[in-house]
């Protein structure tokens, strides 16, 4: 008779895992990884394109909102038990510790931003799935391949309901803050 038990197994490691792991040492400090859905995974290494997207949209964001949002860049956010991704920019809602004490969660996310040239199928696919089913409230996807920046809001039931896609000679407005209109061309480049 055949044993039903599988030839292997995988082990999905907790935030509390992953931490441990960097404070042992066994996690470089500076290595490109993020914790996703309890699997660390390699991150790819940030292209010239893509970086130089980062840092305009910093620029524009940091003039845009000042001190009414914390601006992280390419730091972490925890999406419950076992996710710790990095995207590339967020806007947090302000706290007095800048979340020294307690990290920052979905709740506390008013826009997310991934930049995506190489990585699009993996922030397409994986990523946004995980932060509709997070309940991240707003997420762009600045697509430098198709030049676009592709806007989802309102998550309901895991997805995002409301999907726009903002093509160059647009504009696009994180929606806690209306007042602060991007040209595309201004993000794109």
């Amino acid at each position: 008779m055949a044993s039903s038990s599988p030839l292997y197994e995988t082990y999905r490691f907790s935030v509390e895992d992953y931490h441990r792991m960097a404070e042992a040492g066994i996690l470089v400090e500076d290595a490109r990884v993020e914790l996703i859905e309890g699997e660390i995974v390699t991150k790819r290494p940030i292209g010239s394109r893509h970086l130089a997207c980062v840092d305009r949209l910093t620029g524009l964001l940091a003039r845009g909102v000042g001190f009414r949002a914390i601006l992280r860049v390419q730091g972490s956010i925890r999406l419950g038990d076992r996710s710790e991704p990095e995207p590339d920019l967020v806007l947090l809602r302000p706290r007095q510790d800048y979340y020294a004490a307690i990290p920052a969660t979905p709740g506390d996310v008013l826009t997310l931003i991934e930049v995506m040239d190489s990585s699009a199928g993996y922030d397409r696919e994986i990523k946004l799935g995980l932060y509709a089913r997070e309940e991240v409230a707003e997420v762009w996807l600045v697509d430098l391949n198709k030049e676009w920046i592709e806007v989802h809001r309102r998550p309901i039931s895991g997805v995002h309901t409301e999907i726009q896609i903002r093509p160059r000679g647009e504009s696009v407005s994180p929606e806690a803050f209306p007042d602060l209109v991007l040209a595309v061309d201004s993000i794109l480049g």
